[in-house]
């Protein structure tokens, strides 16, 4: 059976039903997508001369055309190599390479030079006129296909070295979109199914059960996740129901929260693809009410390892209800969920091992990686790499990945756990917890916090509430008080990125010469002034230094772009640490995500709208340039 199958059954039974939209615009009912994605696949077989088996790579942008292309795939019996759209163009090259397509599809916004790899592709840009070429003429219908041919070829992350090709078959996104229907959600012909997360990932595969449905399809206007747009589609739409990670839940939440928007359009969203902390989901449910279903899985099961249902989340009476929270949930209904011990047996409910997994949605193995795949698939089973124990009721709580968990003189430190506590203080955001090398204990824990606006926190408060819940060797040694986390594209926390950062900090700390330097706010609205003063910090100080640019006025938010460009074009590694006061939460709140916008492309950024003094307690190469500043005369420039 191909996957393309349920897209020509809803196409011949509901042929007017509206299927694709473009925010609020009707893009295509399901017998005009069908046509199209079989023109697509016609021009594919026949003008192309593809033989069945053979890889397209699909790196779009969110995009209405991107489900006429990927159908336009599976029709034609051919494997879709989707991309994330904002890979690195060396990244995008090596998967297409390593995959071997043959066919390439972009949107306008990706570069063409990732299409430079040999043997070329043939590329296409979707929407253009050759593009428009492919879909016309006669349609083909779907190319039958045996159950575990395959079908998606999902690379992952390459978080710990290259991404690896997962090989899904026919079957195993068969049986994914069953569980969907059983554990997930009822897709129903009414539902609305809005792509906020990559097509290439998580949320698009999601796509199958609701075309089963003959459900409607939105790509927002904006191609990707804005809160206050969500909203507003899912108002129009009705029964909007959407896959997000849960960092994305915490946006969509501050938007009905703080800026009033409608939450009742919302019929299900379904978080997953990192920790969801229960201070989170409990806001969450308070706010928006219970349209929440978490799921855990990996490219390697997609999105089916365990679910924690709506009835779950909505059982309050449920004497382990906080505990349940904090869980996955239980196995979905067509795998098995073990947790075993290194030698791979089952474990008692309470003991800590590694999560195991067996199933029809288990990949086929890894393209082109034997060793990969002996190392990943034992027996049938999957071996996930995370770390987790069962309750007696089969609910399942991870820990970690194994590859994070904390080793500090011979005891394992969970982050996760850390992380929980930390989010108990009422001023703190966000955390995410690391180890850092340590010559007596192996290692230590470092927390990352991001705290909220206008609400002050330190780290002797952080340290007594640690203290409070757990065993005083898993409390922080260091809290490095930071704008925003660095994530990935799906709004998963970086803790490699993480780790890189303090590996850099801690080498420039050992022979700090920290300079200052003050600018009026006039200077900072022009980037060659604010590079000069930049350039400035950067050549005085040592090799190895620890330059911190310290600006402590009340900045016009638009010159904090011009600040930020010219430290991240800085030749010498220079740290940003605004201090800012006389500004609102909100406008506290809108430098923070300016700026994190920029910390994707390598700033190093501190921001502080505390008294300085808080500064140099919990920030010593900024305590550092306030003493110069003292000895320098010039110390009330920088008291807020």
């Amino acid at each position: 059976m191909n996957v393309a199958d349920w897209l020509e059954r809803s196409a011949r039974t509901f042929p007017r039903a509206p299927a694709l939209f473009h925010g609020e615009r009707l893009v295509a009912d399901y017998a005009t997508l069908m046509r199209r994605a079989g023109q697509v696949a016609r021009s594919l077989r026949e003008d192309l001369r593809l033989a069945p088996g053979e890889r397209v790579a699909i790196c779009m942008s969110n995009a209405p055309q991107y489900l006429e292309v990927v159908y336009g795939v599976w029709t034609a019996g051919l494997v879709a190599v989707p991309i994330n759209a904002k890979l690195h163009p060396k990244e995008v090259r090596y998967i297409i390479e390593h995959s071997g397509a043959a066919v390439l599809f972009v949107t306008r916004d990706i570069d063409p030079g990732v299409a430079d790899v040999q043997p070329t592709p043939v590329a296409f840009i979707a929407g253009d006129r050759e593009y428009d070429r492919l879909c016309t003429g006669t349609a083909m219908t779907p190319e039958h296909r045996a159950p575990d041919d395959l079908a998606w070829l999902f690379y992952t992350s390459g978080t710990t070295g290259r991404p690896k090709g997962v090989m899904l078959s026919h079957r195993n996104l068969l049986a994914m979109s069953a569980c969907y229907f059983i554990d997930v959600h009822g897709a129903a012909k009414e539902d609305t199914a809005i792509y906020a997360a990559p097509f290439s990932h998580g949320a698009g595969l999601y796509n199958f059960p609701h075309v089963r449905a003959a459900a409607r399809h939105v790509v927002p206007e904006s191609g990707g996740f804005e809160p206050a747009e969500l909203c507003a589609l899912a108002a129009h739409h009705r029964n909007a129901c959407l896959f997000a990670a849960p960092t994305m839940v915490k946006r969509l939440v501050d938007e009905v929260e703080h800026r009033g928007a409608r939450s009742d359009g919302f019929r299900t969203i379904v978080y997953g693809g990192g920790p969801m902390y229960i201070e989170t989901i409990q806001r969450a449910l308070e706010v928006m009410g219970e349209c929440f279903v978490q799921i855990y899985g990996q490219g390697e099961t997609p999105m089916t390892i365990t679910a924690l249902s709506k009835a779950h989340l909505a059982d309050r009476a449920h004497p382990r209800y906080r505990e349940r929270l904090g869980s996955v949930g239980v196995a979905q209904s067509l795998v098995q969920v073990r947790v075993c011990d290194t030698d791979g047996r089952s474990l008692a409910p309470g003991a800590v091992g590694e999560v195991v997994v067996k199933g029809e949605t288990v990949m086929r193995g890894y393209w082109r990686n034997a060793e990969a795949t002996a190392q990943a698939l034992r027996d049938g089973w999957l071996f996930t790499g995370d770390v987790g124990s069962f309750d007696d009721d089969g609910f399942l709580t991870l820990k970690d990945r194994s590859k994070d968990v904390i080793i500090s003189g011979g005891a394992n430190i969970y982050p996760r756990e850390v992380e929980e506590v930390l989010l108990m203080h009422p001023g703190v955001d966000e955390a995410s917890v690391i180890g850092r090398a340590d010559a007596e204990w192996g290692e230590v824990v470092v927390a990352f916090v991001v705290g909220r606006p206008r609400v002050h926190v330190t780290s002797g408060e952080l340290d007594a509430l640690c203290l409070d819940h757990l065993a005083r060797f898993k409390r922080p040694r260091e809290y490095r008080f930071v704008a925003a986390l660095p994530k990935n594209n799906y709004g998963k926390v970086l803790k490699t990125a993480l780790r890189e950062a303090l590996a850099r900090r801690l080498a420039r700390g050992r022979s700090a010469a920290a300079l200052t330097q003050h600018i009026g706010e006039e200077g900072f609205r022009h980037l060659g002034a604010a590079q000069r003063v930049v350039s400035d910090v950067a050549h005085e100080i040592e090799p190895n230094g620890d330059a911190v640019l310290l600006v402590a006025c009340a900045q016009p938010r638009e010159a904090l772009g011009t600040i930020a460009a010219a430290v991240v074009g800085a030749r010498h590694p220079v740290r940003l640490a605004l201090v800012m006061h006389d500004l609102e939460g909100l406008e506290i709140d809108a430098a923070d995500d300016h700026l994190h916008r920029h910390a994707a492309h390598g700033l190093d950024v501190d921001i502080h709208a505390e008294q300085l003094a808080h500064v140099a307690h919990t920030d010593p190469p900024v305590a550092r340039a306030i003493q110069q500043a003292h000895r320098a005369g010039c110390a009330d420039r920088y008291r807020p």
